[in-house]
């Protein structure tokens, strides 16, 4: 009997790259397509020697192709840091319009279940706290942050379509605050900028005053939500993330003293359309899919810190990491 297959695009990312390997370790043999402008061969190098392991350079806003029988597509295609939809914005809006239409194609093609992979990034700075999956969010459509926001509003209104529609077997996951190994040095996301700064030595940069919340779930937690919700009944959109809200500047300081760093904060102006809250409300989650996270904080970011201790032994002073460099549109 032959192995289920799925696709994970931008599955060599930090969150596909893991997907990848849950699906293999559950028995699926995964085809992994990225385009490679955000993601990193690094992340699945190690995969390369499994034969259920099958890898596409390939970009889902042009073509997208794959013989044979297919069982999900889970489509994580997209910049997903400010530092890279800010520099990709073109990039960003045609993944989450044409490559999500490519995409649900595809699934519909093969007659494959869609898990579409959007964001608490959709109920914008909320005016409803912690964010319901009912709210409809407030979010600035003209707004540098708009080319992310809109996206994946965009995509999960053509999931919904396309579940109404044409019947196709949908998911959305919408995900809060994630970290854990392979998150790239600098993606411009709170704790790759910690830890990367604190490592160094070097003061540590926090946007606004500090006291604007974020809500962190440890990458093996959701990864099982996305498992969960893959294989449930549930059609409309689903909040993972962990609950535990704590403002940017506990966060800092925590980074800073499990670094054992001698590193000082220092604050810059807060950039446009940041959100001042984010924590999921977690209550559809627990009822039907029986998830919560397990990992707790301190535990993850020990995880995270040998991580980046590994990376950046292995990168030249003043050299932090490359940025993304397609400038295509």
């Amino acid at each position: 009997m032959s192995k289920r297959r799925v696709l994970i695009t931008g599955g060599a990312g930090f969150l596909g790259s893991h997907l990848c390997d849950r699906f293999l370790a559950e028995g699926f043999e995964v085809v992994c397509m990225d385009n490679l402008i955000t993601g990193d061969l690094r992340n699945i190098e190690h995969l390369f020697g499994n034969s259920s392991f099958h890898f596409y350079n390939q970009d889902v806003t042009e073509f997208i192709h794959v013989p044979g029988d297919l069982y999900a597509v889970l489509h994580f295609a997209s910049p997903a840091s400010p530092i890279d939809y800010l520099e990709l914005p073109i990039q960003t809006l045609k993944v989450g319009s044409l490559g999500t239409h490519k995409a649900l194609g595809l699934a519909r093609s093969k007659g494959a279940r869609f898990l579409l992979a959007s964001t608490s990034e959709c109920y914008g700075d909320p005016l409803v706290h912690p964010q319901r999956e009912d709210y409809w969010g407030n979010v600035n459509p003209v707004g540098p942050r708009g080319v992310y926001d809109e996206a994946k509003r965009f995509a999960e209104a053509m999931t919904m379509a396309y579940h109404r529609y044409h019947k196709l077997e949908t998911r959305i996951i919408r995900i809060f605050n994630t970290y854990g190994p392979r998150m790239r040095l600098n993606d411009g996301r709170a704790l790759p900028a910690f830890m990367s700064q604190a490592l160094r030595g070097e003061d540590v940069t926090v946007f606004g005053d500090g006291s604007q919340t974020r809500s962190f779930c440890y990458v093996d937690d959701l990864v099982e939500g996305i498992y969960r919700l893959l294989h449930s009944n549930e059609v409309y959109p689903t909040n993972i993330g962990n609950p535990a809200e704590m403002t940017i500047r506990d966060f800092a300081e925590e980074v800073v003293k499990l670094c054992g760093s001698k590193s000082k904060l220092v604050f810059k102006p807060l950039p446009e359309d940041d959100p001042k809250v984010r924590q999921p409300d977690i209550t559809k989650a627990r009822r039907v899919l029986g998830w919560e996270p397990k990992v707790d904080l301190a535990t993850g970011l020990e995880r995270t810190l040998a991580y980046f201790r590994s990376r950046l032994e292995l990168v030249p002073a003043g050299k932090p990491g490359q940025k993304p460099s397609d400038k295509r549109a």
